[in-house]
């Protein structure tokens, strides 16, 4: 038969290592020990549980690739690969990170002698300053959080290529289904699985996946040596969201789309960002290398702290609050959020404003979510 599309791929885990059941979602196997010999190989949860393997291959099939490795969090996965990093290694990093990647590489990685420099990785004369540092990584995000920058992650990859770099894309944003890091030429696709792929703001958990094996080893490594790994409970739950990943995601893309032209067109934003648009400075980019625009819209209001306070807080629909990707709209205000470890003189290089908010587009009604917008926006100045 013909390979299954990703949907089917979604849906039909495979193993579940309960057999003799019969059982078509698998069990929560809520542990920390096993009996030694089980067929299985399991010996201790920290090092290895079925509901470990279960997620991880569905995560493998759904990437298209050759190994998932699960851990507790999407920061877990951060810091699982930097963990393999040297004293005096260099980390070339896009200058628009998730602040939480931001604070793991100054306030903690820094301490152990690892160096980051900070690239605008949409300008061309990025890719010469991976041949001129010969950093041990290169570390992307597409689009980025919040500014929804698109990088040529396959112009990247290339120019690492012959320099012979690993490069690390965190495509949380994008998700598999929507960008293919890994077919784009990235040694690792790393995605905070909190977010879409689970899809009901209930658990935590990240991954880390990569047709490297050698690689593969280190995250399996990183994740048992580290105590990075995620609940039993928090994989099976990742599992059954994972399920409706591409029925979700797509009503949220054809969401954001909208919202993101009607925005567009409201004469209290600003100015607003999403890939899908004609006025995104990469859409060229993103139209090359991503099926749709996601699901994440960021605009600028002509507002202090407190007003953008205000209007996030005066919406019905969307709820004021960290992460994305659920099923339920949010909004966010970097600035204070997300990026509040970033220093305020990088914010301001950057662009991440004080009238800057984020949107996450859920599977409401869209005529919902217009409506309240429209009327949060009456209310500013």
């Amino acid at each position: 038969m013909d390979k299954p599309a990703a949907a089917t791929r979604a849906i039909h885990h495979g193993e579940s290592f309960a057999a003799e059941t019969g059982t078509v979602m698998p069990p929560i196997y809520a542990t920390s020990t096993f009996a030694h010999g089980n067929p299985g190989g399991f010996d201790y949860t920290r090092s290895g549980n079925p509901n470990f393997s279960i997620l991880e291959g569905v995560l493998a099939s759904v990437e298209d690739c050759a190994h998932a490795t699960v851990f507790g969090s999407g920061v877990s996965a951060i810091t699982a690969i930097a963990s393999t990093l040297h004293q005096g290694d260099l980390v070339l990093c896009e200058e628009n990170l998730y602040g939480c990647t931001v604070r793991l590489f100054e306030q903690v990685f820094a301490k152990f002698g690892v160096r980051t420099e900070w690239v605008d990785f949409t300008k061309s004369a990025s890719l010469a300053s991976i041949h001129k540092h010969k950093p041990a990584m290169v570390w992307l995000e597409s689009p980025t959080n919040p500014l929804l920058k698109v990088i040529d992650l396959e112009a990247v990859c290339n120019a690492a290529r012959s320099s012979k770099v690993p490069v690390v894309v965190d495509n949380t944003f994008a998700t598999a289904l929507v960008q293919r890091p890994l077919k784009l030429g990235a040694t690792l696709s790393l995605t905070s699985t909190t977010k879409y792929i689970n899809g009901h703001s209930d658990a935590l958990g990240g991954a880390v996946s990569t047709d490297d094996s050698s690689w593969h080893q280190k995250m399996v490594f990183a994740q048992k040596a580290l105590g990075l790994m995620p609940s039993p409970f928090d994989c099976w739950l990742i599992t059954r969201g994972i399920k409706t990943l591409p029925l979700r995601l797509k009503q949220q893309i054809a969401n954001a789309a909208v919202v993101a032209d009607h925005l567009g067109c409201h004469p209290a934003v600003s100015w607003v960002r999403y890939p899908g648009r004609h006025d995104h400075p990469q859409q060229a980019v993103a139209l090359k290398q991503m099926k749709g625009g996601g699901a994440i819209v960021t605009i600028g209001l002509d507002a202090n702290r407190e007003q953008a306070y205000a209007f996030c807080k005066a919406l019905r629909w969307f709820t004021m609050a960290e992460s994305l990707g659920g099923v339920e709209s949010l909004i966010c205000h970097p600035a204070t959020m997300t990026h509040a470890a970033v220093s305020a003189d990088v914010k301001e290089s950057l662009g991440i404003s004080d009238g800057l908010v984020r949107l996450s587009l859920g599977c409401e009604d869209i005529a919902d979510l217009l409506a309240d917008l429209d009327h949060a926006l009456t209310l500013l100045p």
